[in-house]
């Protein structure tokens, strides 16, 4: 029998969400009860098309999802630029300058130009809805869509193949338009989440988007996210309203993850203060490790960030250099190894393989339950 409602209409054994940009962590946290959800947006349709074939093999029909990036908002002076190449000549040659600047303090080679990423690649409106289209191909039980409105086609198509669609917000003023323009699940995330967030923390957002969707009318499920990173945290979240947890974070500690050993190390040893929300890496506010990168482009002397997606086609590249260099003994460059992380990696103090987190979670999250339950004499 489905734990709550969410459960039922995803097919999750245990409502603990693992969002990652690794298929490993995917397989692993949906074959151990939990539900992979796989972040498509760094992909081409054709890379996706083989990530979550790879998936569909591994996973022995456990439920999984599909996250992709579809903004609903762009920026004007980015709107005509219909390619990556055009769009990365738009960029003026001095940003790859300040890049080499920053980079060379730290014993990074410089590059003389930059890199174009391939086609169809990168977070546009046009890609995002790509990628939708590959992932509605394949036996999917949730889509999720963040940086706005979830488009028409995704809800209709959703709709259509009985596949929920999940929306991620950071306000309730947000969680009310999803809802009115028709999707299934919402996940509100705090501003401690890594990656792209708001303001609201997530001990205020969760009762708060309960609270509106009820009072407007709305039963729609709700997620919990940002700093999630035990099951104690999920059983407070889970108190407050919601019915799981929408989690990042704790896996990228996972030696199943995409990140680097130098990255994963950084992250144990990293306190909840060592992450900044900033636009230096994508061109909207994301939470990541702080490290002097952060500080260049956020200083009142800096060359200022651009809009999104330019922001990632100067970052992304030079993030990738860092990672070499880390990677082949450069001790400087690891000072400036960064990725997306919330404020939980202050909780992170070990690495785990992924099925470990996923028992962990399951085990915190019972004693959590029943102890509470003790304290109030209800057992």
């Amino acid at each position: 029998m489905p734990m709550n409602r969410v459960c039922e209409m995803t097919g999750a054994e245990f409502p603990l969400f693992a969002f990652s940009h690794c298929r490993d962590v995917v397989a692993a946290v949906s074959k151990a009860g939990g539900f992979g959800v796989f972040g498509a947006t760094r992909f081409t349709p054709e890379q996706l098309e083989e990530e979550l074939a790879w998936i569909d093999e591994q996973v022995d029909g456990a439920p999984y999802g599909v996250d992709v990036l579809v903004p609903e908002v762009i920026d004007p002076a980015v709107r005509a630029l219909v390619d990556n190449r055009s769009r990365a000549a738009a960029i003026d040659p001095s940003y790859q300058g300040f890049v080499n600047e920053v980079l060379g303090k730290y014993g990074v080679p410089p590059e003389a130009d930059l890199r174009v990423m391939p086609e169809r690649m990168g977070i546009t409106p046009e890609n995002g809805l790509a990628l939708m289209e590959v992932a509605f191909s394949h036996p999917i039980k949730l889509i999720a869509n963040a940086l706005g409105i979830a488009p028409p086609a995704m809800i209709e198509e959703g709709r259509k193949r009985g596949v929920p669609v999940a929306a991620l917000v950071g306000a309730k003023e947000h969680a009310l338009r999803q809802a009115e323009a028709g999707v299934d699940i919402i996940v509100a995330q705090g501003t401690e989440a890594g990656g792209h967030c708001g303001e609201v923390s997530t001990l205020v957002l969760i009762p708060e988007v309960v609270r509106a969707l009820g009072r407007a009318g709305h039963d729609i499920p709700v997620l919990a996210a940002g700093g999630i990173m035990t099951g104690g945290q999920m059983a407070g979240m889970m108190a407050a309203g919601a019915q799981g947890a929408w989690t990042g974070s704790v896996w990228l500690a996972t030696p199943e993850a995409e990140t680097s050993e130098a990255f994963r190390d950084k992250m144990v040893a990293a306190r909840s203060r060592d992450t900044v929300r900033s636009k230096s890496r994508t061109g909207k506010p994301a939470r990541q490790l702080k490290t002097a990168w952060h500080d260049a482009w956020d200083a009142e002397d800096g060359p200022g960030t651009l809009p999104m997606p330019l922001m990632g086609m100067v970052s992304e590249p030079a993030f990738a250099r860092i990672e070499r260099e880390a990677a082949a003994g450069n001790h400087e460059a690891r000072e400036l190894v960064s990725y997306f992380v919330g404020q939980g990696v202050g909780l992170v103090e070990q690495t785990r393989s992924a099925r470990q987190v996923v028992h962990d979670f399951r085990e915190e999250f019972l004693d959590s339950v029943s102890g509470l339950a003790s304290t109030l004499d209800m057992e």
